[in-house]
């Protein structure tokens, strides 16, 4: 381990191991697959490829098609196998990280991996946008600041007055703001007016979620034409396959499912959080996403008790301020059921 450096001793790898169950609720998934029709146009189009020859150098042709549905400068968008890469590529181009805790585990990873200071601001209560504390982080000098729009893991969707006084504050300062919109169409928010608006300011964007496509790992960033060629350029090439690509342009032809599966989703979420609102012991945080907070008594024994009944969901008790609490996916009408009668039975 000598050849390596010495700030990626103490790196930790991701927090998740698989776990086999009747009803898959731990990964914000979609419960439904691709349309049949859009993905028989992809299998089409796949069939119709040269495998033998390399993908577009930046996913070009997928660029295009983002911009198009996006509304956006094709120069302003950058894609990626999952957006992941993304954080990656701006942790690496920062001075210095901040974020909200609790948050998405990948902006720590990406600032560790960099070797750059990573600051994070405990969320205030219910959740609230700890906009104090983060303001406080601005006498450190520039950087990147990583802001999850809806939240995750909490779910909630921040005040949009309170989000743009702080992205002011940061760029005024110099720092870039992510606003990382990952869960977007199950909230109904959007910010690509303040992008527009301000350089400093880019957004990431899944096709895991709303898009039914977490299988394919693919995401992207819009921003201004230099921030976004600039992680870009910092992504390797070739980064995206040619059946990504394909399946990417086929989901991109025929958008409009993912409002429709969004809206689904939203009422099963809806439901999921009045149903639990009747457990004696248990509490279902307001969620924007497509999933569910719960604090349990003891989360260990929820999730095992759920998973004896073939439930599996997902731990959050790791993270400051979520003693106790589990993450439940919004999954289909059948397999919430299974769920709620699951969660009936325990403690």
């Amino acid at each position: 381990m000598d050849a390596f450096k010495p700030h990626l001793a103490s790196l930790a790898p991701y927090p998740y191991r698989r776990v086999e169950a009747r009803v898959k609720l731990d990964q914000n998934e979609s419960p439904e697959d691709l349309p049949a029709a859009i993905k028989q146009r992809a299998l089409e189009r796949l069939a119709g490829l040269p495998w033998n020859r390399y993908p577009d150098l930046h996913a070009e042709e997928v660029r295009a098609a983002v911009a198009r549905f996006a509304g956006w400068p094709e120069a302003g968008v950058a894609v990626a196998p999952g957006s992941n890469f993304l954080v990656l590529a701006l942790g690496q181009a920062a001075r210095r990280v901040a974020d909200t805790a609790p948050s998405f585990a990948y902006y720590e990873g990406a600032a560790r991996l960099a070797g750059v200071e990573h600051r994070a601001v405990r969320l205030g209560a219910d959740f609230s946008l700890p906009v104090g504390g983060l303001l406080a982080v601005l006498a450190g000098g520039p950087g990147v600041l990583f802001l999850a729009q809806p939240h995750a893991p909490t779910g909630k969707l921040f005040p949009r007055e309170e989000v743009l006084s702080l992205v002011r504050s940061f760029t005024a300062e110099g720092w870039l703001v992510v606003v990382d919109e990952a869960y977007h169409q199950f909230a109904g928010s959007d910010y690509r007016d303040l992008a527009r608006e301000n350089p400093s300011v880019v957004l990431l964007r899944t096709f895991s979620k709303a898009w039914c496509l977490g299988g394919i790992r693919a995401g992207y960033l819009l921003g201004a034409p230099e921030v976004a060629g600039k992680v870009q350029s910092m992504l390797p090439p070739f980064l995206v396959p040619a059946h990504s690509a394909a399946i990417l342009l086929s989901a991109l032809e025929s958008p409009g499912y993912v409002e429709d599966l969004a809206r689904r989703i939203a009422a099963e979420r809806d439901r999921l959080q009045a149903r639990l609102s009747r457990h004696p012991s248990w509490k279902a945080y307001p969620s924007a996403t497509n999933f569910v907070l719960v604090r349990t008594p003891v989360a260990e024994a929820a999730s095992r008790g759920l998973l004896a009944r073939g439930i599996l969901v997902r731990r959050q008790d790791h993270h400051p301020g979520l003693a106790g609490c589990i993450r439940v996916t919004v999954g289909s009408p059948a397999e919430n059921d299974a769920f709620l009668a699951a969660a009936g039975e325990l403690p």
